[in-house]
């Protein structure tokens, strides 16, 4: 589980809080003292990930500095929120020399320093590249999560020390977690669609963080995106064959559709627009029917909006509009008219949600971003690190 609300990464590593560690601060009028625990001094091999842990006695706060030992370059970074660690802003150069001082402060006005030297580990040949679905300065939908994938598999022992380099910050602050889709993808999604007009900041620290084995991450990412300032959702009813769409709540347009036929029946059920492209060449032999053999096509579509990995979209199909409305004869995708099709591609945006309901079909969990097909209590199960309850967002970093 991650708060919407990160670390502050900061020049100097001034902790925002009076967190001392365990076994902290005893309040017994003694000396101020600290100690790093982690990484150790004159360690070797130390990855690139790494994070200070130091513990205080008699202490009202602390400062940490790192820095470089071959060039002075002073590393940004800030305490997590728990206190549990100093992270630094992006993971450290391999191979290097670092020094780590923590100066505590007590409450007579003495301090007490604690310093460590260490050396990065040899940059590693085999790593796990990282890729966002979000771009940054790209405006979204109120229903896109933020999904990671991997090149390589994250092993079960390795996800929950992955999940804790991944920050999602937001202006204004919401709840939301983390969910491994599988072993090379997780995604964030918020407790409720994200408010509209929304900033978005993820920060994932990937670089350097051990995988198991010879396994390293490759990359750090920073992204800022944003939601749009008017809340689009899409809803589309089989009983009624029509398709609606709402804007901060108003209809503002409904059109008649056609859905899957009985032998390829569209998916009921919460989606996301994944996509959206001006055309595209649906192809059936990519998914294995040949496209002279029956119920094999090969067609240029026009104002297509990805709703599924297994090819269910809405488009503009101008073969089936005296059927739309009155039929389902589609291969799976949702059909409206070519005039309706542009006007939803020019209104619509990446993330916007879609809700399918009557196809009798049930929606496959993870074909496509189907974050919201589940309630949030089930989904925070598919966190690696235990998800609190009962917690409420604390307020966004400036």
């Amino acid at each position: 589980m991650i708060l919407i609300a990160a670390l502050t990464l900061s020049a100097c590593g001034k902790s925002s809080t009076h967190w001392n560690g365990p076994g902290g601060n005893t309040n017994d009028g003694g000396k101020v003292g600290v100690t790093i625990s982690e990484p150790k001094d004159a360690a070797t091999g130390v990855p690139a990930a790494v994070e200070i842990a130091y513990q205080t006695k008699n202490a009202k706060g602390a400062t940490i500095q790192l820095t470089n030992a071959g060039t002075g370059a002073k590393v940004d970074g800030a305490m997590r929120p728990d206190g549990s660690s100093w992270v630094p802003a992006q993971a450290l150069k391999y191979a290097t020399k670092y020094t780590a001082k923590v100066t505590a402060s007590g409450t007579d006005g003495t301090t007490a320093t604690s310093t460590v030297s260490f050396t990065t580990m040899p940059e590693p040949g085999n790593t796990s590249h990282m890729i966002s679905n979000l771009g940054d300065g790209q405006v979204y939908g109120i229903g896109v999560p933020v999904a990671l994938t991997f090149t390589k598999s994250i092993p079960q022992q390795a996800r929950a020390a992955v999940q804790r380099r991944l920050f999602v910050e937001s202006t204004p602050a919401q709840e939301g977690a983390w969910n491994w889709f599988s072993d090379r993808e997780v995604h964030f999604r918020t407790k409720d669609f994200w408010q509209p007009g929304s900033k978005i900041t993820v920060r994932a620290l990937f670089r350097g963080v051990p995988l198991g084995g010879d396994l390293y991450g490759d990359d750090d990412l920073t992204i800022d995106a944003s939601v749009v300032t008017q809340a689009l959702r899409i809803d589309i009813d089989d009983k009624t064959k029509s398709l609606t769409v709402t804007q901060d709540g108003k209809v503002i347009k409904t059109v008649p559709a056609s859905l899957g036929k009985a032998s390829t029946p569209s998916s009921s059920g919460n989606m996301v627009v994944m996509d959206r492209k001006t055309q595209e060449i649906f192809d059936s032999s990519t998914n294995g029917i040949p496209v002279n053999s029956p119920g094999g096509y090969k067609e240029t579509v026009y104002y297509p909006l990805r709703l599924t990995w297994d090819g269910q979209y809405i488009h503009a199909a101008p073969w089936s509009v005296g059927q739309q409305g009155r039929f389902d004869v589609s291969h799976g995708c949702t059909n409206i008219a070519p005039d309706a099709a542009k006007w939803l591609y020019e209104i619509s945006h990446i993330g916007d949600p879609v809700t399918v309901k009557n196809t009798g079909s049930p929606l496959q969990w993870t074909d496509g971003w189907t974050d919201w097909d589940r309630s949030f209590e089930e989904y925070v199960k598919g966190s690696a690190i235990p998800y609190p309850t009962g917690v409420s967002p604390a307020p966004s970093s400036s």
